[in-house]
């Protein structure tokens, strides 16, 4: 699932007019660079989420056929929030409408060179991370697995900590949830469907319980919250 509701306040005035995972960098919208990456790392079906502009994102995409994938949307009237966005598409995100099969979640205003395909063992299979090392991780109880990356300027606390591959929401390394993360549809089983809903509450709970596991990706990722960020990204990517 690649979330895309959000109205982008901090990218006005260019979100007036496009919705935030349109506006373009390298030549092409970010959530492009998201879709064939995903396409390359070997997923087919894909969901996106929509609210603001929402139609737009809709005629841009179309299907996904472009990419050789199959693009469900669902679309919120207003947005609800990371949680509330999920919980509202779990139709769409679980298989033959069972809630037993962990999925992937992606931030569509972001940018990354993550390689999505290291997750998918974890996806195809309801033991979510079988490889993992710490044997203090009771896989059957896990419910998600976040990928942390360095705390950028504009967020130098960061969001959480790893402790033997589990997430904590402390540490001696604070890091910052590069909004990549593999969820259980138990997760969100208190999720009223069409209420907005926040995500740290879940995974706060989750941590309690360790029922959550996390990795720390060091390479390539922008968070994309400012037309200032947005153009150096572009410059970036345009050698310019």
């Amino acid at each position: 699932m690649i979330l895309a509701a959000g109205r982008g306040e901090r990218m006005r005035p260019l979100t007036d007019v496009t919705p935030k995972p349109l506006l373009k960098v390298g030549g092409k919208p970010l959530i492009v660079w998201h879709l064939e990456r995903l396409g390359k790392a070997g997923f087919t079906e894909i969901v996106i989420n929509h609210a603001h502009l929402g139609q737009q994102i809709e005629d841009t995409l179309k299907d996904g056929a472009k990419w050789g994938l199959h693009i469900q949307y669902s679309p919120e009237k207003t947005a609800l929030e990371t949680a509330g966005g999920i919980a509202n598409a779990m139709h769409l995100l679980t298989e033959n409408g069972t809630k037993s099969e962990p999925f992937l979640v992606v931030n569509g205003d972001t940018f990354t060179e993550f390689d999505f395909a290291s997750l998918s063992q974890h996806i195809k299979s309801t033991a979510l991370w079988a490889n993992t090392r710490a044997a203090s991780i009771d896989i059957k109880n896990t419910r998600a697995h976040l990928v942390l990356v360095n705390n950028p300027p504009q967020h130098p606390n960061g969001d959480f900590a790893i402790a033997n591959g589990l997430l904590k929401n402390t540490g001696e390394q604070m890091l910052t949830f590069s909004g990549v993360g593999v969820y259980h549809p138990d997760l969100f089983a208190d999720v009223v469907i069409g209420q907005p809903a926040k995500l740290a509450p879940l995974l706060r709970k989750a941590i309690d319980s360790n029922a959550a596991t996390a990795e720390y990706y060091q390479g390539v990722w922008h968070d994309i919250g400012t037309p200032e960020r947005l153009k150096n990204l572009d410059k970036l990517l345009l050698n310019v």
